[in-house]
């Protein structure tokens, strides 16, 4: 498997997971995959495409349709000197082995002494917005945000994949990387070799003097979107993609609101529990006197996803819902 951004001026984020996760196995024979469907067929969502055909059998591994099974693994590889990436195919799934993830994988480091350490990635497609249903369509970062010992990730373009792949690859602490089903399709540019994005560290991706919007994976285009509209109102917003919960860069946030005195959030978690009001409540704590408004968080609807697009839509933040936040808190 050749390296996919090495003469192309773009690269779609569905190749940057395998791209990334290719550049690591190359580097460290430590460094296994497994899950369903991730061999010969490529991955369900054609995000680990080529890695069978390159490393194998020995280190690309086609597990049986069970979650537990594959995280179950993956620990016990991770305890014994592999560095395991792991699949959950939707993360909703998560809930099935929830057990490992939130009671075995996160504690053995703390429970060893520093004696046993489990360096292994979770990954997982995670979000809505493209009619999967209430069980396949979740944006699931706040449940893993409730469990001390998980970092989380969720990258926003391809290049942040990869550099946050190989960041997440290369910790001694367990990650849980998730992969946004809306934005596989989406290109961006390709990520110069030994590319590598420090976990923990938040990007400013859109300069402004008005307002901060902070948001996370496909909720950063979206953001985006709405500064651009609001561009045209004389509404200039700053945009900070998180790019990880944990580590949670607050200091970033902190220097925007330095400059705009205003905060909105974008989250597609639900409101009730979402990571915005995790944030909120620490901007809140150590950056109150920036504030010059009261702080809006947009975030998803607190029901089950609906099937029906016209619905969905009623859920999931979008560029208008964010608009109006930023208009309502513009004239404040």
């Amino acid at each position: 498997m050749a390296d996919m951004s090495a003469d192309r001026d773009v690269i779609t984020y569905r190749e940057a997971v395998a791209e990334g996760i290719a550049r690591e196995m190359r580097r460290d024979p430590a460094v296994v995959c497994l899950g369903e469907d991730i061999g010969e067929a490529g991955g369900v969502f054609k995000t680990t495409a080529g890695l069978f055909k390159e490393f194998g059998p020995e280190r690309v591994w086609d597990t049986p349709i069970s979650e537990q099974a594959i995280v179950g693994a993956a620990m016990g590889a991770a305890m014994t000197g592999m560095r395991p990436v792991a699949e959950i195919m939707f993360s909703d799934f998560l809930a099935c082995c929830w057990d490992y993830l939130a009671n075995e994988i996160p504690k053995v480091r703390y429970m060893t002494g520093g004696q046993v350490t489990v360096p292994l990635v979770v990954r997982t497609a995670n979000g809505g917005g493209l009619g999967f249903g209430a069980q396949h369509s979740q944006a699931t970062e706040n449940w893993a945000l409730t469990v001390p010992g998980l970092k989380i990730a969720a990258p926003a373009t391809p290049a942040d994949v990869i550099g946050m792949m190989a960041a997440a690859i290369r910790s001694d602490d367990p990650v849980v990387f998730f992969e946004h089903k809306g934005l596989l399709a989406s290109k961006g540019a390709p990520a110069p070799p030994d590319h590598m994005v420090e976990l923990g560290r938040a990007a400013v991706v859109r300069e402004g003097a008005d307002v901060t919007l902070v948001a996370l994976a496909a909720m950063v285009p979206v953001a985006l979107q709405a500064a651009a509209q609001l561009s045209a109102e004389g509404i200039e917003a700053e945009v900070v993609d998180l790019r990880c919960l944990v580590p949670l860069d607050v200091a970033t946030v902190l220097a925007s609101l330095d400059r705009t005195s205003r905060l909105v959030t974008v989250e597609e978690n639900p409101y009730q529990g979402g990571w915005g009001a995790t944030l909120v409540s620490v901007v809140a704590d150590e950056g109150f006197g920036l504030l010059d408004a009261p702080v809006r968080r947009v975030a998803g609807e607190c029901v089950p996803l609906p099937f029906a697009d016209v619905l969905e839509e009623q859920v999931i933040p979008t560029v208008d819902k964010v608009v109006a936040a930023v208009r309502n808190l513009a004239t404040y």
